[in-house]
């Protein structure tokens, strides 16, 4: 392979390993969160056990999201210096604020974790939420570079091909920042909350287990679901926004997306099928008329531009048919499971069927597929550019013949680093079963002296 296409491949893995613990950084805190606001409000000791167990895994997680994390960022500088040439110059300030985002996010969670037990109701709840907190600005805050990638501003390039005129302030807020960074944060918590359903319905699928901890179980899973489903609506809505976004501003990548070549009005939504080139069509797709026009301007008469507007090699691959079809389909089922399953518990009033617990099970892979489906969207659609109508992927890539050692040194590396954190949390929470956090609850031993040491 050349060394574009492993350059590519070597960052793109890492992305997709370090995306599932940057993800959960981000969405399980804001479970945290919930549970102590229910803990402090029902006084029910239940949701102060589940905060601290989530919590324990949340810092397991977090050892592997700052190395990963930190791959990464060296990797985007050795394997692409062309980029980084102008990356310095223009939109290096979000990087900088999210060190003091990670650094808020550490200074909390050291208090919540080892004060809890000389902080007052308030205080915690103020300490867990500054996590989150935390969490979120530093998501948001290398989103915001990813987004400028796609709408580049605040500087020019001069006949010279040097970076003038830079605007750091029109360089972070770009027109795509807040369409982004509500998409990544609302997926964020979907899959944090997804992840507490898939686990809760694993336990509840297990026999032999206390009146107790059942109910302890569906309480997490009842939480899990109600606040999965309320994001993954939302993350729905903002795909709306993100149609329009994407019609006005990467017009090639929304046309690649559906298939579409000829620019028109009344332009039709695809689903399914794949895209033919040659024939200029998506085959064995079902086209529902006038919609995506609709989506791009909220009007059936909006003109949608086709990929033969542009020339063939500013084309993105047309596979990104599919995955576009991939994560809205994923998103929608997520959407059916979640709320099919509470309107199941109004309506019946009594303990979910094993067979819509072993369904259940599949949330939080399901929604972790759609994630890391949706991240190879977006910077696929992108290309051939890694910074849109101003830098090819091409020119901004490191020429070398090491890489392709790299990739599988990094891959070795990431299928360890994944196998450790799995057998960490299995040993753990087996050394450590809810069940004796449950007695020790009944008999009225303190709850948060034991986040100490512990995690």
């Amino acid at each position: 392979m050349d060394s574009l296409t492993m350059a590519r491949s070597l960052f793109g893995t890492s992305m997709a390993f370090h995306i599932i613990f940057a993800t959960l950084g981000v969405g399980i805190p804001l479970m945290i969160v919930f549970a102590e606001i229910l803990y402090h409000v029902k006084k029910d000791r239940d949701y102060a056990i589940l905060a601290r167990r989530w919590t324990k895994g949340f810092a397991i997680l977090l050892g592997v999201a700052i190395p990963s994390g930190t791959i990464v960022g060296v990797m985007i500088s050795l394997l692409w210096p062309g980029f980084m040439t102008i990356v310095q110059q223009v939109i290096a300030l979000p990087f900088q604020i999210e060190i003091f985002a990670f650094f808020l996010e550490s200074l909390f969670m050291a208090i919540y974790v080892y004060a809890a037990d000389r902080l007052t109701p308030f205080m915690r709840i103020v300490s867990v939420i500054f996590i989150a907190f935390g969490a979120g600005a530093s998501a948001v805050l290398i989103t915001d570079a990813h987004a400028w990638m796609n709408t580049p501003a605040g500087f020019r390039i001069d006949e010279a091909g040097n970076v003038v005129d830079v605007d750091l302030w029109a360089a972070v807020f770009n027109p795509g920042i807040f369409i982004t960074a509500q998409h990544v944060l609302s997926t964020a918590y979907m899959t944090g909350a997804f992840a507490v359903v898939s686990v809760a319905a694993w336990k509840l699928l297990k026999r032999g287990k206390s009146a107790h901890e059942m109910n302890y179980h569906r309480k997490a899973l009842f939480l899990g679901l109600l606040f999965g489903g309320v994001m993954s609506l939302l993350t729905a809505f903002n795909g709306h926004a993100t149609a329009q976004y994407l019609h006005r501003y990467l017009p090639e990548k929304l046309a690649a997306a559906e298939g579409l070549f000829e620019t028109q009005s009344h332009a039709p939504l695809s689903i399914g099928g794949f895209v033919d080139p040659a024939t200029q069509r998506v085959v064995g797709g079902i086209e529902i008329e006038g919609i995506l026009s609709f989506l791009a301007g909220n009007s059936f008469d909006t003109v949608v531009r086709g990929l033969n507007d542009f020339p063939v090699q500013d084309w993105p691959p047309l596979f990104i048919h599919t995955l576009f079809n991939l994560m809205v389909f994923i998103g929608t089922l997520l959407i059916v499971l979640s709320f099919g399953a509470l309107f199941w518990r109004f309506l019946f009033k009594k303990a979910y069927p094993r067979w819509l617990l072993g369904v259940l099970v599949t949330a939080f892979p399901l929604s972790m597929l759609g994630i890391e489906t949706g991240w190879i969207f977006s910077c696929t659609g992108r290309q051939p550019w890694i910074i849109y109508h101003v830098q090819r992927t091409g020119e901004a890539v490191l020429e070398s013949q090491s890489i392709g050692f790299l990739f599988f040194l990094f891959l070795s590396i990431y299928v360890l680093l994944l196998v450790a954190t799995v057998l960490v949390m299995s040993i753990y929470f087996k050394r450590h079963p809810v069940q004796k956090d449950l007695e020790s609850s009944v008999r009225g031993a303190p709850l948060d002296a034991g986040l100490k040491g512990e995690v």
